[in-house]
C-alpha cells in the first residue's frame, strides 16, 4: 500500500526526537525490511499526525512552524472502533503484518498497566517533537500549551509514557508528576507514567 505522508518534515523531526525511545525502537525493528524500516516510521508518524488531526489535537504552531505535539482524547465507543480499525489497517497494509502484531502486544499490554493509573476522561499526550534546526531553544513547552490551557478550562487532567528517563524532567516542568513505573515486556524496558491535574484559573 502506498502511503503519502502530509507532514514528512515534522515526521522526520520526531522520528530524531524518539531515536532513544524504546517503543520505536522496537516498532522499526519489527519491519520486515530493515532497509525500509526508518520510512516506514516516518509513515507511522505521519498518520499519528493525521489521525490525531481528526480524532484527537494536532498541535502545530502557525507562526513558526518548529515543532507538532500528538494529543488524543476521549471519544464515544463508536468513533473509538472506527479509529482502531483505521489504525489496524494502516498498521497491516503499510507497516506489515508482523508490525501490526508488534503494536498489538506493546499497547495492550500498556493500556492494562498504564490503565490502573489513570482516568477515562483524561487527555493523552501521545508525542512531541521540536525541529532539529529548533531546539536547543526553549521552544518545548511551547508545544504544549495551548493544548494544556485548554485542559485546565476543562478542568481535566492530561498524561503521557515516556521510556526516556531524561525526557522526565521536561515535563515536570510542565506541570508533570510520575505516578507509575512499569516493565512493558516486548519491549523489555520500563516506561513511567506521567499525569498533569489541571490548574486552577
Amino acid at each position: 500500500m502506498n502511503y503519502q505522508l502530509k507532514y514528512r518534515p515534522f515526521a522526520e523531526a520526531l522520528y530524531d526526537a524518539l531515536a532513544e525511545d524504546a517503543f520505536y525502537q522496537t516498532m522499526e525493528k519489527s519491519v520486515a525490511d530493515p532497509a525500509l524500516g526508518r520510512e516506514r516510521m516516518l509513515c507511522y508518524l505521519d498518520y499519528s499526525m493525521v489521525e490525531s488531526e481528526q480524532y484527537g489535537e494536532l498541535f502545530i504552531p502557525e507562526e513558526h512552524q518548529y515543532g507538532t505535539s500528538i494529543w488524543s482524547k476521549p471519544i464515544s465507543p463508536e468513533l473509538q472502533a472506527q479509529k482502531s480499525a483505521e489504525k489496524k489497517a494502516f498498521l497491516g497494509n503499510v507497516m506489515g503484518e508482523p508490525s501490526l502484531q508488534t503494536y498489538n502486544s506493546i499497547v495492550s499490554h500498556m493500556s492494562e498497566m498504564t490503565d490502573t493509573v489513570v482516568q477515562e476522561d483524561y487527555w493523552y499526550l501521545s508525542i512531541v517533537g521540536v525541529l532539529p534546526a529548533h531546539q536547543g531553544k526553549g521552544l518545548g513547552p511551547g508545544l504544549l500549551k495551548k493544548v494544556l490551557e485548554e485542559t485546565d478550562r476543562l478542568g481535566v487532567a492530561t498524561y503521557l509514557e515516556t521510556y526516556v528517563p531524561r525526557n522526565k524532567s521536561f515535563y515536570r516542568r510542565q506541570g508533570y508528576q510520575e505516578v507509575a513505573t512499569f516493565l512493558e515486556p516486548t519491549t523489555n524496558a520500563e516506561y513511567a507514567v506521567m499525569v498533569r491535574e489541571p490548574k486552577a484559573g
